[in-house]
């Protein structure tokens, strides 16, 4: 009588080479990252609302602006260039919005407003730690040190102002927070014209420089001004 064994040797090879092939065909990023056209990252990056304009295949300011809030974002070098890095981190699946960010560590808890010269952001936070409001600045991180402030009057002059003069413009919703003359207020706006002096789509870079305040967005600097409206409230100032 003849014994016929189970051929386990040929399944089991196909196995191992199908495992194999499996492997070299995954790749450790995005296969396209590095390739990804202009306009495909101008889509992602307003997926992950960071703002980038028009998807027109140009790396314009608006762009760049994009760019920059989204390294900031990821803790990346800020060049505002779509280079292979960020073009990695961009195409990822982990990619995390410009928009919703984490409160930085050390910033300490309760009811406060952050500011991150770095990441050039603010949080407004309220008393259970959670955040109501959220969005891009410009300041002038060589005017004002990282450190723990409060709303309030300084220097004699009044804590907050519906609309502030400063020479030949206005600072809406100026709502004060350090000596002398520091506060948050909306994108200066010409007294003549009563247009901004520079694009919402600065806000979160380094592409403009205040004298020293934090310039927000018009619906922004509104939310700050209400939620100090009944009493004096923590500002956080952060490097990271």
């Amino acid at each position: 009588m003849t014994t016929t064994r189970p051929r386990t040797g040929a399944p089991a090879l196909v196995l191992l080479l199908l495992a194999a092939l499996v492997v070299t065909l995954a790749p450790s990023a995005p296969a396209h990252a590095a390739g990804l056209t202009v306009t495909q990252a101008q889509r992602r990056l307003a997926a992950l609302g960071c703002d980038p304009g028009r998807a027109d295949g140009k790396v314009g300011p608006w762009t760049r602006s994009a760019v920059v809030r989204f390294q900031s974002r990821h803790a990346l070098a800020q060049t505002g260039r779509l280079d292979a890095t960020t073009k990695r981190r961009l195409a990822a699946s982990s990619a995390g919005r410009c928009d919703a960010r984490p409160v930085p560590a050390r910033s300490g808890s309760g009811r406060r407003i952050v500011a991150s010269q770095r990441q050039n952001w603010v949080w407004v936070v309220d008393a259970e730690d959670r955040v109501v409001a959220q969005g891009g600045m410009v300041d002038n991180p060589g005017e004002l040190a990282p450190g723990s402030y409060a709303t309030g009057s300084y220097c004699g002059r009044a804590a907050r102002v519906v609309r502030n003069r400063s020479g030949s413009l206005w600072l809406d919703h100026f709502v004060r927070f350090a000596a002398c003359g520091f506060g948050f207020h909306r994108i200066p706006r010409s007294m003549s014209s009563g247009a901004q002096i520079h694009p919402d789509h600065y806000l979160g870079t380094d592409f403009s420089t205040s004298h020293g305040c934090f310039r927000l967005s018009s619906r922004l600097a509104r939310t700050v001004w209400d939620f100090t409206a009944s009493r004096r409230t923590t500002v956080r100032v952060v490097r990271g």
